[in-house]
């Protein structure tokens, strides 16, 4: 198949991208390097079957393709509430001009939901019939409810006009190719362990999150965006919950750091709970993850030592 791929030079999109291409698709990617960057596409750029645009989702772009993953917008608190309105406007701009080439060309179009559309839960683990906790306007809201809104139009266009959906709800994900200053869990954690730097804690350290692995993500992306007929919402995560400060104590020991944690106020809206309910995606996808904490965060941290120490370099 010819496939787009939105936000294509961002963490998830480059991982993706390369995966299409081992399965033989033509792959587009396109991105407006917001958060994004041209060196995580450094393996596949000469490609033959790659293709790469710089073009902003917000903006309609006439392509003749056979499918869409749209993974389009900043993912981390720090970077889509610099921008707010913007982060928005690529939630549901985007959404309706991505469906609108899915609508022209009959493309199947997946879309990069989030956890985050289930706001603070009050039930957990959130089942993708929970309809969530969400404030309207906070300043997370940009992000939630720009995710929730943009499922809103891929329904609406697959009752209407019998666009051809998926909607992924992907819980945090961590892995080689995270930037430096993403502001997540998982880097934030490393890059500080790795300079021995105290950790940043936010609250108490108590409140959990479910990581899963990029390549078991991925994983699951391709393999909703492959079946037929499933036009509901499916989490796509880890269901192992830990709290932050196990997390942080977990990368201080396999670091041998000689950093310290440092304890700053809960973020307004944060979410103390984080865990996906995956009998879904089991049942409908044959799909789980299955690589543990331990050797994931081991396979990220030599990854950011790896680019840390080309840093110092030089290269």
């Amino acid at each position: 198949m010819k496939l787009l791929v939105t936000g294509a030079a961002g963490f998830l999109g480059s991982h993706l991208c390369e995966t299409l291409l081992r399965m033989n698709h033509e792959v587009i990617g396109i991105d407006n390097y917001y958060t994004g960057s041209k060196f995580n596409l450094t393996a596949i750029i000469d490609n033959p079957k790659f293709e790469l645009i710089r073009h902003d989702v917000t903006f309609p772009i006439y392509l003749e393709i056979d499918g869409i993953f749209n993974l389009a917008c900043p993912a981390s608190p720090i970077h889509y509430q610099k921008n707010p309105v913007q982060t928005f406007k690529t939630n549901v701009h985007g959404a309706i001009n991505i469906l609108g080439l899915a609508k022209r060309t009959g493309a199947k179009v997946l879309q990069a939901s989030t956890s985050e559309i289930y706001g603070d839960p009050e039930q957990s683990p959130q089942v993708e019939t929970y309809w969530g906790n969400v404030n309207p306007i906070g300043i997370r809201s940009c992000y939630d409810e720009g995710k929730r809104a943009a499922e809103t139009l891929f329904f609406d266009y697959h009752r209407q006009y019998d666009v051809d959906i998926r909607v992924a709800r992907i819980f945090n994900t961590y892995g080689p190719r995270m930037a430096f200053n993403d502001g997540r869990v998982i880097s934030n954690f490393i890059v500080q362990s790795l300079k021995n730097e105290p950790l940043t804690v936010y609250g108490d350290g108590n409140q959990t999150r479910s990581f899963c692995y990029v390549t078991d993500l991925i994983e699951g992306l391709v393999k909703l965006f492959l079946k037929d007929n499933v036009h509901e919402p499916i989490n796509l995560g880890n269901p192992a919950p830990t709290s932050m400060v196990d997390v942080a104590k977990e990368i201080i020991a396999m670091t041998n750091s000689k950093s310290e944690l440092n304890f700053l106020p809960l973020p307004l809206d944060d979410p103390k709970k984080r865990e996906p309910n995956i009998e879904k995606a089991k049942a409908l996808l044959d799909w789980y993850p299955k690589i543990d904490r331990s050797e994931g965060i081991r396979k990220t941290i030599i990854d950011f030592e790896t680019r840390l120490n080309g840093i110092k370099n030089g290269l």
